[in-house]
């Protein structure tokens, strides 16, 4: 099982430290090795995807990713900021379809901005379509606009757009995953608005067909973010385009209490896929050893389930993020009174601590 370790920058390095560590201790033989990526490869090689690491990354089983960017290369021309990276490791790895799972434990439904009866028992599955929409569209650019409200002036572009191909398989991901859960699909889109989504929406209704036992609703983007905050448990699937998924998604982190707790995972065709935790570098917090690395951990027990087909060793992990956070253990972002505040290198020893006592135990 060979895994391409890409810690990334701010506080990628520190938490994939700890996914790694929790690996370490499954009793299993992986093949791991790491590669700059992001403002780190920028800063070494003058690209933050550079050759090695790409070739290394399409040689792997999976991928796992820590964060990438940082203010100080905004100001860098657009292909070479450190988000390009993750871009173009999922349009070269064919990384069409995303899996955002927002779940809430129980030990953390206090730590919800939500009431309560909101978010108790929540469990969302939000599948993002990844290589398609206006983060991919061509053309895109600037230029001196020569109609609209304001001829003459400096005007930006994007180009939003979508193929009946990849909605298609999309669309077959969010039903199937349905069929393992509570057999309900939620497509957003904007199709009263956007071409590209009435394109969407007729496609998913065609696709919808073949699943009968199945029951597919459809809501506009702006509704779907309201929802979530409103009645959150109403949704089970949710499909989206590459840009309402990425906002939604984040949207639906903090219902659980902490972006720090939303793992995700990347697969192509093959199931081969990137897994990387929903949140950002987070520079601003980099090296003081308080950020959260249970939505790595998480990642990387979804990568077990998905890519290197260990669901057992996936079950282990996700258990002992629970036992851990029932001891009432707690990184900064998901702290509250009555439980323990600890850094990221304790809270990886802990769910460490625990995986070892059940398998001393068992």
């Amino acid at each position: 099982m060979k895994i391409a370790v890409l810690p990334g920058d701010g506080i990628g390095t520190e938490i994939v430290a700890e996914a790694v560590k929790v690996l370490n201790v499954l009793d299993l033989k992986f093949e791991m090795e790491t590669a700059l990526v992001g403002g780190a490869a920028y800063e070494a090689n003058g690209h933050p995807l550079p050759e090695a690491t790409l070739k290394l990354a399409k040689e792997a089983d999976a991928v796992l990713f820590g964060a990438v960017g940082d203010w100080k290369y905004d100001k860098l021309d657009r292909p070479l900021r450190p988000e390009q990276a993750i871009l173009g490791l999922r349009k070269n790895l064919g990384l069409f379809a995303n899996f955002r799972p927002a779940i809430c434990y129980e030990q953390l439904v206090d730590a919800s901005s939500l009431k309560p009866e909101l978010i108790a028992g929540l469990d969302i599955l939000i599948i993002r379509e990844l290589t398609g929409d206006i983060y991919f569209g061509a053309p895109r650019g600037r230029r001196t606009a020569v109609d609209g409200h304001f001829p003459g002036s400096e005007e930006a572009f994007d180009t939003m757009r979508y193929s009946r191909p990849e909605i298609e398989r999309i669309a077959h991901v969010a039903f199937q995953a349905a069929r393992k859960r509570s057999k309900r699909v939620t497509s957003v889109d904007k199709a009263n608005v956007l071409e590209t989504f009435q394109l969407w929406k007729d496609v998913v209704t065609e696709i919808g067909k073949q699943y009968p036992d199945v029951a597919l609703d459809h809501m506009y983007v702006d509704n779907a973010a309201m929802q979530l905050v409103k009645a959150p448990k109403k949704f089970d699937v949710v499909v989206t385009g590459n840009m309402f998924g990425d906002i939604l998604s984040d949207e639906a982190a903090m219902l659980t209490g902490s972006i720090g707790m939303l793992p995700s995972a990347s697969l192509n065709a093959s199931n081969q896929g990137l897994y990387e935790p929903s949140h950002g570098s987070a520079p601003d917090i980099a090296g003081k050893g308080i950020a959260n690395p249970l939505a790595t951990i998480l990642s990387a027990a979804m990568m077990l389930r998905f890519s290197l087909n260990q669901p057992r060793a996936a079950d282990r992990i996700e258990s002992a993020v629970k036992d851990v956070l029932a001891l009432g253990l707690r990184t900064a972002d998901i702290y509250s009174d009555g439980t323990k505040k600890i850094g990221t290198r304790e809270m990886g020893d802990a769910v460490v601590a625990a995986i070892t006592k059940k398998t001393t135990k068992g």
